[in-house]
């Protein structure tokens, strides 16, 4: 999305863009970027690249009077138009939660709640929401680190927002805490119809729930789009973790071997694992390191995934490999994928861009545990497998077949 002064826009519904150029506090900030009115927008880059200064912008704290920022539709800022932070219907949760210690959870929680209509999800949707009932009578100042996160993600969504900001609030919680409350991200992303703009520096928490990606630098937004799509940009191919997230839809299980049936666009992957609900959302990360390439298709491999693709860029990586970014053409084509291999592979095997080749993924990880899409007891395990164990019947593509070797 591209702003220049004095041009007059309209903001379009069911987006989100903005467009803050200037120094505020003497930090250069030239960040443009649009994203979906829904689902979680990451924000992603290293200290100091002015995450929070574009947090602090969009919710009105921060004023830079060239910019730009439009929500859903509403136009929250431009060139006439400047409405201040409690004018914004956006609730901004910081890295350490500001809470009334005089103030019990619950009190904490209806204070909140009075202020406005529930449009959003009420007071007892809150507490079920983010397990508040055993802590509603505690003080803030007793509870744990995740605990006040908790009640911090329930006063923001009892505000009734139509956006909510997220900064950075899991930088002050150690690995198991940070597990914890994952989840209950997870939860508000699933069961919330609420757009959320997540500031983050760590790409594995981002991997685990986000649907779109910023990238920062130096003040400036280098690269947007969906994760995958963005994953796959040199950017962020040429790391040394480079990797591609996929979501998948569990297709059913093939309780002969342990496998996971996944489906994507038409394709099919086989994963190890216990048995999953059908028809859940599985989102699996596949490493650039875990994908190799064959010229020609493999008539016997001990890959249970095997597809169709096309080079579409080779980086360098450092003196011995090359990152590979290609696009999956099986089923409705344009999936990203990496690959990291040699580079005298990449010279033995004559490979260039635009080449057609075959992307061996010999593995593909769930980025959060599977243990809520599990098989329930509503969900008798034979049906499942009953659904899924001949793939040969399942339902057909959008071109009129699935592709798996």
């Amino acid at each position: 999305m591209q702003h220049r002064r004095g041009q007059v826009r309209e903001p379009r519904p069911g987006y989100i863009e903005v467009a803050f150029n200037g120094a505020p506090a003497g930090i250069p900030l030239d960040a443009q970027f649009s994203a979906p009115a829904k689902g979680v927008t990451a924000v992603f880059g290293p200290p100091g690249c002015g995450k929070t200064t574009l947090a602090r912008c969009i919710a009105g704290i921060q004023h830079l009077p060239s910019g730009f920022c439009g929500v859903d539709g509403e136009i929250w800022q431009n060139e006439t138009t400047f409405r201040p932070p409690h004018l914004r219907p956006v609730a901004y949760v910081f890295q350490r939660p500001i809470l009334f210690s005089h103030l019990s959870v619950k009190r904490t929680l209806l204070y909140n709640a009075s202020k406005s209509r529930a449009t959003l999800i009420d007071f007892d949707g809150v507490v079920k929401l983010l397990d508040l009932a055993p802590l509603l009578d505690c003080s803030p100042s007793h509870l744990s680190g995740v605990q006040r996160q908790r009640l911090a993600l329930g006063s923001a969504l009892l505000a009734q927002p139509r956006l909510l900001l997220l900064d950075d609030p899991l930088i002050v919680l150690d690995r198991p805490a940070k597990h914890e409350i994952l989840p209950f991200l997870e939860r508000m992303r699933e069961e919330l119809t609420l757009p959320m703009i997540y500031i983050c520096h760590d790409m594995a928490d981002i991997e685990r729930f986000a649907d779109h990606l910023v990238m920062m630098k130096d003040g400036m937004v280098t690269a947007a789009g969906p994760l995958q799509v963005v994953q796959s940009d040199p950017a962020l191919a040429a790391r040394g973790e480079a990797a591609v997230c996929v979501d998948t839809v569990v297709g059913g299980y093939d309780g002969r071997y342990g496998l996971i049936i996944a489906r994507l666009r038409g394709a099919r992957l086989l994963i190890p694992g216990p048995p999953l609900r059908p028809g859940a959302q599985l989102r699996l990360r596949i490493a650039a390191t875990d994908v190799s390439i064959v010229r020609e298709t493999p008539r016997a491999s001990s890959f249970l995934n095997v597809f169709p693709a096309r080079i579409k860029a080779s980086l360098p990586f450092d003196e011995s490999e090359v990152t590979l970014v290609l696009a999956l053409e099986t089923g409705r084509s344009g999936v990203p994928l990496l690959a990291r291999i040699t580079r005298r592979s990449f010279d033995v095997l004559g490979l260039s861009n635009g080449m057609d080749v075959f992307a061996e993924v010999a593995r593909a990880l769930p980025v959060s545990p599977p243990e809520r899409l599990l098989i329930t007891p509503a969900t008798p395990l034979g049906d499942a497998l009953q659904r899924s164990a001949d793939t040969r019947n399942e339902q057909k593509s959008d071109h009129g077949h699935d592709r798996q070797f």
